[in-house]
């Protein structure tokens, strides 16, 4: 009878109900939403590369260096010696090294040289090893591997033929049209940046920047070599590489050499080390979101008993007549209770729908401009937790006008105010 009763009187205020509910779904929507995204944000980079003990690239701080070399976000401060990265690849004690030469881009797509060691060492999530959905690793100069969001987005099929730019940028006016690549392999999705990123071989490198000068295209005709004479080619300098030690003990041995390597100034760095500063840094900034969304939910239920509040005006003589044919103070005092918990409940529900649909909706703007596979679920083990936590804070607040509608005597509900 109460669920009946109070369903009736929600419907009977529908109008004013539906405003509380929209600014509570809302508010609820931005909680749960910040929430996740900082897991999920969390989750995606820290997968996003394991088994890696040490990355290598030119001085700068590890936080940039990380993020270049890793995340395919902003630039080298300099290229490294391709003749000091294969000195420091031949120490006793590296097991594996991934070379990497970054700068190009393919419709706003980084590029990345390497080598066969990329597909064979390089290991993401829980030491996941990369797998071809379609075909196989490059083994010409003028062949290229693609990370699944890339074929996906651009709607490329084993075979197709693709062409390169110079620069990162999303729209490039040097291209290499004379050097088209095609495609050989494409990598099955991994939801880390590898799924962005277009892979060549170090040679093509050098091929595609044949007579360039300074970093531009030289003023005479590209050279043309022969299949063997591409081969060949030796690349001159990288943007950084990973290593892969055979002794754990030896990291921070090898850290510190090359940290002081003499021919070349380096930096190498620990990647779990830099991820954790990175969180430390970004920690205080997802503490003020939580906060001030925290505040922002606190002011919609607020609003909820404000507006309940108001309404008992309109309801003593229904709360009277209530009264008058048997309900005790008790029930009213439920019957308050249970429209706050319907509408929080109603709210809570529209803010998973509201939340999912929008995750949904952002994930391939999220892939591709971010690099963050982000779940459209933002449900974790916690959340059913602080969503009881919200329904207690509904009901300690929408105790107020239900307390005062306990205290309300008969008769004050049926004298007729002049």
């Amino acid at each position: 009878m109460l669920l009946k009763l109070a369903r009736q009187s929600l419907w009977h205020r529908r109008g004013t109900v539906l405003m509380t509910l929209l600014s509570l779904t809302i508010s609820i929507a931005l909680l749960l939403g910040i929430d996740h995204l900082r897991l999920e944000a969390k989750r995606s980079f820290t997968s996003t590369v394991s088994g890696t003990d040490l990355i290598v690239g030119a001085r700068s701080g590890q936080l940039n260096l990380l993020l270049y070399s890793v995340f395919r976000l902003g630039n080298a401060t300099n290229n490294i010696s391709y003749q000091h990265y294969q000195q420091l690849a031949s120490h006793p004690q590296v097991a594996w090294a991934i070379p990497m030469a970054l700068g190009d881009s393919h419709r706003g797509f980084r590029v990345i040289g390497t080598n066969a060691d990329y597909f064979r060492y390089f290991r993401y999530g829980q030491q996941q090893q990369l797998t071809f959905a379609q075909g196989e690793a490059f083994s010409t100069v003028y062949q290229v591997v693609l990370g699944a969001a890339v074929a996906e987005k651009l709607g490329y099929q084993l075979g197709d033929k693709i062409i390169l730019s110079h620069g990162v940028g999303a729209v490039s006016f040097t291209q290499h049209k004379d050097q088209p690549f095609t495609v050989a392999g494409i990598l099955a999705a991994t939801g880390t940046p590898v799924d962005q990123s277009v892979h060549v071989s170090l040679e093509s490198i050098e091929a595609i920047h044949l007579g360039w000068q300074g970093g531009a295209p030289g003023f005479g005709k590209t050279p043309k070599l022969s299949e063997a004479q591409l081969q060949q080619l030796q690349p001159k300098v990288l943007t950084a590489f990973m290593l892969g030690l055979k002794s754990k003990v030896a990291t921070f041995a090898i850290q510190r050499q090359i940290n002081e390597f003499k021919a070349e100034p380096l930096t190498a760095i620990l990647p779990g080390a830099a991820l954790a500063e990175l969180w430390q840094m970004l920690a205080m900034v997802e503490n003020m979101l939580l906060l001030v969304t925290l505040l922002v939910l606190i002011a919609a239920l607020i609003g909820m008993v404000t507006t309940l509040l108001a309404a008992m005006k309109e309801r003593q003589r229904e709360m009277a007549i209530l009264r008058a044919v048997g309900a005790r103070p008790w029930q009213l005092f439920c019957l308050i209770q249970l429209e706050v918990f319907c509408i929080s409940l109603a709210s809570i529900g529209s803010a998973l729908l509201l939340l999912s649909g929008t995750l949904a909706g952002l994930q391939p703007l999220l892939s591709s401009s971010y690099g963050l596979v982000i779940s459209w679920l933002p449900w974790h083990g916690h959340t059913a937790v602080l969503l009881a936590a919200l329904l207690a804070l509904a009901l300690l607040l929408g105790a107020i006008p239900s307390y005062l509608t306990y205290r309300q005597s008969l008769a004050q509900g049926l004298t007729v105010r002049l």
